[in-house]
């Protein structure tokens, strides 16, 4: 049976955040809002919790996983940033994006494309997500809360709790906060290209 919290999306419990992360130091999944719609979130270096999650979504390994970050400093421990990527980066975050880069030989191999050895970074312009990264000190491995046979992502954190309290140790109830998913930027070449258009706007990368 997992917890529920309602955490203030403007100012955030800071006894509610501490319980949180130390949900996920234990080996936990929880539910938690972005600026975009909630995620499955777990800490990157937990095989069996990164494992429940893909049975949950019933993903396979070619699936782009994200590391939610809480600032640009994090990112270069996880990606390979160039001054050109750092520039548009540092633009564009926090934000509604994804930016798909070079991973560095800190993100766990299980969590990149088998083939091209990338992963998925962002920032989110969330004040509970800055909470919960601030306390935990390391980025949080994330994925789109879309369940099997759906395309949009659940939105009701009291739908949430009914169909997976048995699967997750943890839902954050931070209100509504949208069904759009981030814009999802390829940054491996040289120029960026758009992969899918989300919530962020697109015009600079065009």
């Amino acid at each position: 049976m997992s917890q529920f919290f309602q955490i203030h999306p403007d100012n955030p419990q800071a006894r509610l955040v501490q319980q949180a992360v130390e949900i996920l130091r234990q080996g936990g999944v929880i539910i938690y809002p972005t600026d975009c719609a909630y995620a499955l979130g777990c800490c990157l270096g937990d095989k069996k919790a990164v494992d429940r999650i893909k049975r949950i979504r019933r993903l396979d390994d070619k699936h782009n996983f994200t590391l939610v970050c809480d600032d640009l400093s994090s990112i270069g421990t996880y990606a390979k940033v160039d001054n050109q990527r750092f520039r548009l980066l540092k633009a564009h975050t926090p934000g509604a994006y994804t930016f798909i880069l070079p991973a560095t030989t800190e993100v766990p191999r299980r969590l990149l494309h088998p083939k091209r050895r990338t992963i998925g970074i962002r920032v989110p312009d969330n004040a509970i997500v800055a909470a919960l990264l601030s306390q935990l000190g390391e980025p949080i491995m994330s994925t789109s809360l879309i369940l099997p046979d759906e395309e949009l992502p659940l939105t009701d954190p009291y739908e949430m709790r009914d169909l997976l309290q048995q699967q997750v140790d943890l839902i954050i109830d931070g209100g509504y906060c949208g069904m759009e998913a981030t814009s999802v930027i390829n940054m491996i070449e040289d120029a960026p290209e758009i992969v899918r258009e989300g919530a962020g706007n697109t015009d600079h990368f065009k």
